[in-house]
């Protein structure tokens, strides 16, 4: 075994990561949302608070986009880092964003609350070491087609930096499947809780890549021991300027939010949401 630190040998109790006032690995399951790609400041402030009325802990969004054509919308940069924060001032809701190169890892510290490593980048042995160095916690997805072990490997290096304030986020594999995006593992999540003492969070938007599959992955997950979701949430999903297809339109999310209560305590976790009396509400 070449992991170490992130061992559950190592260290037999649950790793909790603190983000401010939010907990993640705790009682409570943690609920991360937002559009995936921050397109508009208006548009995210909107969403942001919304999304804050729902009782989201934390905002997900990208400033920096790694897409698989170069011509598809890349995201806006520093733009995008200065919406994320004034979307955190305004909410008070720390902020999830991803850093995609060394060269930007001290710009987006400067920015975000949790620096996202996403899964083209999980072996990017120097970008994850250089994330490690910040201090802030990171949440590591990992890589489409990378092992449990690989996963974890990954994690030991932005550990070894003595960073241990890691977050895992399970996205889905590649597998001969087409009709989803990808193949969400849902085994991924005890084995992974065997294996380490990390917290282990779930990406379904990335992993079916059709919003309408969204709900039941996200609500297996939590019924898999889950700490948490993270989700993509946008307010005309056929207008997204990055990933509409998966994304959940506020209301669809509210009612999911709504439906995790009842699973989420029949596994012991306490699932802090407002949903029930915004169900038929709309931002738009």
């Amino acid at each position: 075994m070449g992991y170490k630190l992130v061992s559950r040998k190592e260290k037999p109790d649950n790793t909790v990561v603190k983000v401010g006032n939010v907990i993640v690995g705790g009682d409570c399951l943690t609920v991360i949302a937002g559009p995936c790609a921050v397109e508009d400041r208006e548009q995210y402030i909107q969403v942001a608070g919304y999304l804050k009325k729902l009782g989201v802990q934390m905002l997900r969004g990208g400033a920096f986009k790694p897409r698989t054509s170069p011509y598809a919308f890349q995201g806006l940069a520093k733009e995008g880092l200065d919406i994320l924060a004034e979307a955190g001032r305004v909410t008070g809701l720390p902020i999830v964003t991803e850093v995609m190169d060394t060269r930007d890892v001290e710009a987006v510290a400067g920015y975000a609350d949790v620096i996202q490593i996403g899964s083209r980048n999980m072996q990017n042995f120097i970008l994850l070491k250089e994330a490690g160095r910040t201090g802030k916690p990171v949440m590591l997805k990992r890589g489409l087609s990378a092992t449990i072990e690989e996963w974890l490997m990954a994690a030991e290096y932005i550990m070894a930096e003595g960073n241990s304030d890691i977050i895992m986020c399970e996205r889905g594999i590649r597998t001969f499947e087409t009709h989803t995006r990808n193949t969400l593992d849902i085994s991924a999540i005890p084995a992974v809780k065997h294996l380490s003492h990390l917290p282990v969070i779930v990406d379904p938007s990335h992993a079916a890549g059709r919003w309408g599959m969204v709900a039941p992955l996200a609500k297996a997950s939590v019924a898999a021991g889950a700490d948490g979701l993270l989700i993509e949430v946008h307010p005309c999903p056929n207008e997204a300027l990055c990933d509409g297809g998966q994304s959940l339109t506020p209301g669809n999310f509210a009612q999911l939010l709504g439906e995790l209560v009842p699973v989420a305590e029949a596994v012991g976790r306490k699932c802090k949401c407002e949903a029930k009396h915004l169900v038929k509400k709309s931002i738009i």
